[in-house]
């Protein structure tokens, strides 16, 4: 697991005036003590590090260092109350306690969200104008809205890595436990080209990848629109006369317009006699 560093920090501000000031008069100074408490973890609470630090106007005076077992003056004057805090065994014995008493229990209250916490970035892409440099702009990769803190983007060309030419800021917090970073690539996109920001995070199972290229040019593309039309136009014709010119070749030649004659039509049968239609009569001599 990593190295975890918790603290815990007592702040109180002392305004030494001598008397409350009236209304719409200014302070004359404003003099800071704080205490700070870090609790420090390498696997989990395998080994543990307490450090106590005393601050005055920013400036660290005294601190109580576990591993050191005493406490440290850092000036002159935190000197003095290291001496005095070092001969005092009952306090001496309460600071080497803490480390054993207090560290391990705020491991566990605060462990499930600041060390198991786990939250995926989203990774985007794009293109900002650039004022200093000639050319379409630069590209910006942006990671955003992450947790833990620890995050690693490079950039890739056409699959190879570009080491050199990018310039990132620092990890900044956002101030809602999750944190972002930029990382620009100094050199300008170049048309036909795939680019690609890869994002290595411990939240995510693989790494991730966005993709971006040049769009086309609008009136290239255009022209080529036309072009293209063009020649499936002529096709279209080619394949029309070509067509019409097969029926008149099978239709064969006609003289003005005239219909041929109608073909004759075949006869039927012979009709039969008169004497096979009438009826039979009896013969004069029969009678």
């Amino acid at each position: 697991m990593e190295r975890v560093r918790g603290a815990g920090a007592v702040l109180a501000v002392l305004v030494v005036l001598g008397a409350p000031p009236a209304a719409g008069e200014e302070l004359s100074g404003v003099f800071q003590e704080m205490l700070k408490f870090e609790c420090h973890f390498i696997n989990g609470t395998e080994r543990v590090r307490n450090v106590l630090r005393k601050i005055y106007n920013r400036e660290q005076y005294v601190h109580f260092d576990s591993d050191v077992g005493v406490f440290v003056g850092d000036t002159p004057y935190g000197e003095k109350f290291a001496k005095k805090w070092n001969s005092d065994q009952e306090w001496l014995e309460y600071a080497r306690s803490l480390v054993d008493t207090c560290c391990p229990q705020n491991y566990k209250l605060y462990t499930p969200f600041s060390v198991e916490r786990r939250v995926p970035p989203s990774v985007s892409i794009s293109l900002v104008p650039s004022s200093s440099q000639p050319g379409p702009g630069r590209l910006l990769c942006s990671g955003m809205d992450f947790y833990p803190a620890p995050v690693q983007v490079r950039w890739f060309q056409d699959g190879q890595e570009l080491p050199e030419h990018v310039v990132a800021t620092d990890v900044v917090p956002n101030g809602d436990w999750t944190y972002q970073v930029l990382v620009l690539l100094e050199i300008p996109p170049q048309r036909g080209v795939t680019y690609s920001c890869q994002v290595e995070h411990v939240s995510l199972e693989h790494p991730l990848s966005r993709h971006w290229e040049m769009p086309p040019d609008t009136v290239r593309s255009k022209i080529l629109v036309g072009v293209r039309g063009f020649v499936l136009g002529l096709v279209f014709l080619a394949l029309g006369l070509g067509f019409y010119l097969r029926e008149k070749v099978k239709r064969g030649p006609q003289r003005g317009g005239v219909v041929p004659p109608a073909l004759p039509q075949p006869l039927g049968p012979p009709a039969p006699p008169v004497s096979l239609l009438s009826p039979p009569f009896l013969s004069p001599q029969s009678s």
